[in-house]
């Protein structure tokens, strides 16, 4: 049986930052993906945590997420019209790769080693979104070394393109357990979005018996390192009960 090494976080600041950092291990940075911070508060929050403390950073939308997006007017981010087709959904554009490189230097202050990009459900299965895809990550292979970038798709997607474009790119498919399994092996990313089959999406409260099958979802990937990211409303106390499990 493989030894599992299984990472509990939570998405974004549910709390102050000391009690953060005092009670997890693990945060995936959220403000990077609305509109990102300055570098010197990110090597602030550096700073200020734990040595083993861990941070993941969300990709800005401004390359996954086209303007039309509700996440856009949320950051207060105004595109002029005739620029809207240069930014998301993996465009190769000059745009994109500004937003990767403002993504990239925040990742690197917060000395983070893996970055998330989720894909919204209009990122339809199309052959231009995959050619966006190889034209992105490919445009950015410089910038990599070191780097794990993971990969969630919202939309439906046949999980054999899925397992394709992560071989070719070198991505972790990213789920959430209770709706699927990853078509990856090796580091295993969860993100839970309060949304087990049937359940209302962030509100949901894991329930003692969910937290006892997602720890069975962790030691039966296959996969040596799991990280698990709560993303619901009460993601600060499920996580801290989810750790008293494993």
């Amino acid at each position: 049986m493989v030894n599992v090494k299984v990472k509990v976080g939570i998405c974004g600041f549910a709390r102050s930052q000391d009690t953060i950092f005092t009670n997890l291990r693990l945060l995936e940075v959220q403000t990077t993906f609305y509109k990102p911070m300055k570098r010197s508060t990110a090597e602030t929050w550096r700073q200020r945590a734990p040595e083993e403390f861990e941070f993941t950073v969300k990709a800005w939308q401004l390359i996954t997420h086209e303007p039309r997006s509700p996440t856009y007017r949320k950051a207060g981010i105004e595109i002029a019209e005739n620029e809207v087709d240069t930014y998301g959904f993996f465009r190769p554009t000059e745009n994109v790769f500004k937003a990767w490189s403002v993504t990239n230097e925040i990742r690197e202050a917060l000395g983070a080693k893996l970055v998330v990009f989720q894909a919204p459900a209009r990122f339809k299965e199309t052959e231009e979104n995959i050619t966006n895809m190889r034209g992105f990550f490919h445009g950015i292979e410089n910038d990599r070394k070191g780097i794990r970038m993971v990969w969630e798709q919202r939309g439906p997607w046949d999980r054999k393109t899925i397992d394709q474009l992560c071989d070719e790119l070198e991505l972790i498919h990213s789920v959430d357990p209770f709706a699927e399994a990853p078509v990856t092996t090796g580091l295993a990313y969860f993100r839970l979005h309060g949304s087990p089959p049937g359940k209302r999406m962030y509100r949901y409260t894991y329930t003692d018996d969910d937290l006892k099958r997602l720890s069975e979802h962790c030691m039966n990937t296959g996969s040596p390192e799991v990280y698990v990211l709560f993303n619901n409303e009460t993601m600060y106390d499920d996580a801290l009960r989810f750790i008293k499990r494993i």
